[in-house]
């Protein structure tokens, strides 16, 4: 079953049950003979604190939804830095090893991050499924360190250890091409635009517009929700909505990739 017919039907079910629940009591006290009253409710006492209760709870919905998004983002963004100082460890290992195998891994290295950086980055921001050529280059730098007996103490020393920092750059890069996509799902976005849209809509239940500082009180609390929704919406994206900063840490270990 669909997660937003079970949505439509929880919703359906729970305002059917406040209805019928309402008109059953109605009817009853009718015929016990009570007198029925149709007057509205009174709005300092009931529906003050219905509208505060409304608020508490989109408050609640709308703090949970802004951590988790920065979490996400968070977590992105470590993979991240894990991932390039990964590969510049590499980097640094293989100055002991002699100029020609030194110079080719430290070529496959700037190949991966330049691949990376201008072509991965793109896809990831948009949406996209990443192409394979990146697996490809961290295979072809695995191969040029690992086909390379070490010739001395030293070089064994840092050959296992040049392994492990690509495989976890590969391991990274496969989280990195899993997460890409947007953190909240659908129907947690339909719960925070409908939950803005009560929240805000509730203010006029309450006969705001009677002075200037009301409009004005009015006014700064919509502007609070559409700021906190796109704050929510901006952090959505684990790498960013332009993908730019989020792959700074490659930059900055590897500045000659651009």
């Amino acid at each position: 079953m669909s997660e937003w017919l079970v949505l439509a039907i929880a919703m359906a079910a729970a305002c059917a049950v406040v209805i019928a629940v309402t008109v059953l009591s109605q009817r009853r006290r009718e015929a016990a003979g009570a007198p029925g009253d149709d007057s509205e409710t009174d709005i300092p006492d009931v529906l003050e604190y219905m509208t505060m209760m409304i608020g508490v709870v989109y408050a609640i919905v709308l703090g949970l939804a802004i951590a988790g998004v920065w979490e996400a983002r968070g977590t992105a963004q470590d993979d991240v830095r894990r991932e390039a100082q990964a590969l510049y460890e590499v980097t640094q290992r293989a100055e002991v090893l002699p100029a020609d195998t030194r110079d080719r891994i430290r070529a496959d290295i700037d190949r991966y991050v330049s691949h990376v950086v201008h072509k991965e980055w793109p896809r990831m921001v948009d949406g996209e499924e990443l192409p394979d050529r990146g697996a490809e280059l961290l295979k072809d730098l695995r191969t040029d360190i690992a086909q390379r007996e070490p010739a001395n103490n030293l070089e064994a020393q840092a050959y296992q250890p040049m392994l492990d920092r690509v495989a976890l750059a590969d391991e990274i890069r496969t989280s990195r091409a899993q997460n890409a996509g947007a953190t909240l799902p659908g129907v947690v976005w339909f719960g925070l635009i409908i939950g803005a849209v009560f929240t805000v809509g509730l203010i006029f239940t309450m006969r705001i517009g009677r002075s200037w500082r009301e409009l004005l009180i009015a006014g700064l609390f919509s502007v609070l929700i559409a700021f906190l929704l796109f704050l929510v919406w901006d952090f959505d994206a684990p790498y960013g909505r332009s993908g730019s900063e989020s792959a700074d840490a490659f930059r900055q270990l590897f500045p000659g990739v651009g």
